[in-house]
């Protein structure tokens, strides 16, 4: 299709794309390709070059020597160069948007929407560039001045995952660089493109600064490639994004360098329904929160935890919502569901759905892989439960909404906090009491808890992230950006006598 290729071009996407940027410069050399395929279809778009490992050590090189002019540039300064990134993405918002939807698999509102939540970081991290506060503190010893400082770690790694393929890696690449470090990224190899297309647009703004190579550089590939990453001593701080597998693996391998860690891994979220909620709202919010993005968010919705006074109106009015849903190709307006990732994608959640009927519970609805559609596409699906079951207590990547009945608050809070990852959550109520109770220290267990608000749609002025095997992790918002830095604290003594601090005496 002609069109494609042309918003393809806009982005700098040809048919064959190096994958490895030291900033402003594409490194030519690996003979190792990623095929990129659109899910909405099957088809090939594009080929990305696999990064070779002489290339990345270019990569970490070039970071190393950017760090040095880099973190000597005023924060406000490198705040100007986050401004004009943000100007830059408004420019390419449309093609970068529908590279996403197209790539990825989300429906066009949501690329767009990705791209605005790059361009809303880099308006945060530029406030944030003149707001790294440190404190003074009043020392105990006469004629001394003590307070602490923040200075950029050096380069920081980033993995970020294939269904955030772009908005992920700028909350923290952004935030980083107004903190003085530069920053190596590893996107997902099942959305490249997505990857070099940010790149030129932030090369873009570099040329035309005339800095330094290295401040954004790109790398491309699978797991071997995260792996240099994680293990490389030059590399202080790796802030990654995926399964909690893949977490575990992380944290293992730089912990054991005693290197710092963002884990932002799986999520199991839940949304209890009171008998005080209103109904409208809450129904709305569940939708767009299990079936979004296919159910490929983080932060999808996973499970309902329903009072058993409105279990059956909620049930029979999301069936019928669910069977008259809008799937399709994601770039048509009217779509509401657009496919899953690819294949493996699919079987995952038909594999969801045969547990869930040997555990003992039912499909109520949905979970139909639709044949007729080219491309991976599947009606989601409502499931009945209990919270116990071990497919439950995992997250499957796609569209199943599990279903369980509660009949007093504490017994929906130990089924909320009853699994092993902890990102987000929400309850749906008119009571305060209840509202209060849920975010209370006897409440959600979650990094994130909504009231009438459902689960997915974080805003980027909140700390991102989740407790439990969702990894403790924190990005984008608030004051995050102290994770990007290391804290220092300096005493200054200004008098003429050298007093010791607890008043101890060592006269020599």
């Amino acid at each position: 299709m002609e069109s494609m290729k042309d918003f393809l071009r806009t982005l700098g996407i040809e048919e064959k794309n190096e994958g490895t940027s030291t900033g402003q410069t594409f490194l030519e050399g690996s003979s190792e390709n990623i095929v990129s395929y659109t899910p909405s279809d099957g088809s090939e778009i594009a080929s990305v070059s696999v990064t070779t490992r002489k290339q990345y050590d270019e990569v970490v090189t070039k970071s190393e020597e950017a760090f040095k002019t880099w973190r000597m540039m005023p924060a406000p300064e490198r705040g100007e160069i986050v401004r004009q990134i943000g100007l830059k993405l408004r420019e390419y918002k449309e093609p970068l948007g529908k590279l996403v939807s197209y790539e990825m698999g989300k429906i066009y509102q949501e690329g767009l929407g990705e791209v605005q939540e790059m361009i809303d970081i880099c308006d945060f991290a530029v406030g944030q560039s003149r707001m790294m506060y440190g404190k003074t503190m009043h020392s105990e010893r006469p004629q001394h001045r003590m307070y602490e400082q923040w200075h950029p770690l050096g380069p920081v790694g980033v993995i970020s995952a294939f269904n955030f393929p772009v908005a992920v890696y700028s909350w923290n690449a952004m935030i980083a660089a107004v903190c003085g470090d530069t920053v190596i990224w590893k996107g997902s190899e099942k959305t490249p493109l997505c990857g070099v297309a940010v790149q030129n647009i932030t090369a873009e703004v570099l040329k035309e600064n005339d800095l330094p190579e290295g401040i954004f550089s790109l790398i491309t590939g699978a797991r071997e490639v995260g792996e240099w990453l994680a293990e490389d001593e030059r590399i202080p701080l790796i802030s990654a994004t995926g399964s909690i597998r893949m977490g575990k693996e992380v944290a293992k391998t730089v912990g054991a360098r005693l290197g710092k860690t963002i884990l932002e891994l799986g999520g199991n979220n839940a949304i209890i329904i009171s008998k005080d909620a209103d109904l409208e709202m809450t129904i709305r919010a569940v939708v767009f929160g299990a079936v979004g993005t296919a159910g490929q968010r983080c932060t999808s919705t996973r499970r309902l935890i329903i009072h058993d006074s409105v279990y059956d109106e909620l049930k029979e009015r999301l069936t019928t919502i669910y069977e008259n849903i809008s799937i399709g190709d994601p770039l048509d307006s009217g779509t509401l569901v657009g496919p899953l990732i690819d294949k493996d994608a699919v079987n995952a959640m038909q594999e969801a759905l045969r547990q869930v009927k040997d555990e003992g519970g039912s499909v109520v609805c949905g979970g139909d892989v639709l044949e007729n559609l080219e491309g991976h596409y599947v009606k989601p699906a409502i499931c009945e439960v209990e919270n116990h079951y071990e497919i439950v207590q995992n997250e499957t990547f796609a569209p199943i909404l599990y279903m369980m009945k509660y009949s007093d608050l504490d017994e929906a809070i130990s089924y909320h906090n009853g699994v092993r990852q902890g990102l987000s959550s929400s309850i749906f109520t008119l009571n305060m009491r209840e509202a209060e109770t849920f975010l209370s220290h006897r409440g959600s267990d979650c990094g994130i808890a909504n009231v009438n608000i459902g689960t997915s749609g974080a805003e980027i002025g909140g700390a991102f992230g989740g407790e439990k095997e969702t990894g403790g992790g924190r990005e984008s918002g608030s004051d995050a950006w102290k994770a990007y830095m290391r804290r220092q604290t300096n005493t200054i003594n200004w008098g003429d006598e050298l007093p010791l601090a607890q008043g101890i005496e060592f006269d020599v």
